[in-house]
């Protein structure tokens, strides 16, 4: 049975050990269904759920890649009106290629190189550590060797896991339109 609690999301609880079912770890498992992340460490333990987990993802999946989509040319957008306005007559390439070193400098600090210091301070692990779950996340690869919030020893703030959930979905953003670029 302890097994299973360490391997699934189980929705009942005991007073040794919680369900795992509170806002933050259900926000988190939802975000890492629809971005087929899918780290491996939370995973539904009923047949309801995992029924359940099926039409979700079935859903879910392609909504979330219609909403990166609609995020990613938001972003495009400003990236265009940046664009006309670097590309005005008397502007010089110095100037185009420098909006697009802050573009590509500014997304690579907020999604590829705090996030690993904010990790390797919350979750005790090496910047090395905290960079390798940043790729591994972001690339949706997703092994689940390092997942955060999953250390029983520590105390993480309520939000924490569903603020890592925003980070993934504007994360995975950025990238897709890095890759247009």
């Amino acid at each position: 049975l302890m097994e299973a609690w360490e391997k699934g999301v189980n929705p009942e609880g005991n007073s040794t050990n919680p369900s795992n079912w509170d806002f933050s770890n259900s926000f988190f498992f939802a975000g890492t269904v629809v971005t087929t992340i899918g780290y491996g460490n939370l995973s539904p333990s009923t047949v309801a759920g995992q029924i359940f987990c099926v039409f979700y993802a079935l859903f879910g999946v392609p909504l979330n890649l219609a909403f990166l989509n609609q995020l990613e040319k938001g972003l495009n957008a400003h990236l265009i009106t940046l664009e006309r306005w670097v590309q005005k007559p008397g502007r010089a390439q110095v100037v185009q290629t420098l909006a697009v070193a802050i573009f590509l400098t500014t997304g690579t600090l907020l999604f590829l190189v705090f996030p690993p210091l904010v990790f390797s301070y919350v979750e005790g692990w090496s910047y090395g550590e905290g960079f390798y779950f940043t790729f591994i996340t972001l690339s949706t690869i997703g092994f689940g060797d390092y997942v955060v919030g999953t250390n029983p020893n520590k105390h993480y703030i309520p939000v924490y896991r569903s603020l890592t959930a925003i980070w993934i979905v504007f994360g995975l953003a950025w990238l897709a339109l890095v890759f247009n670029v």
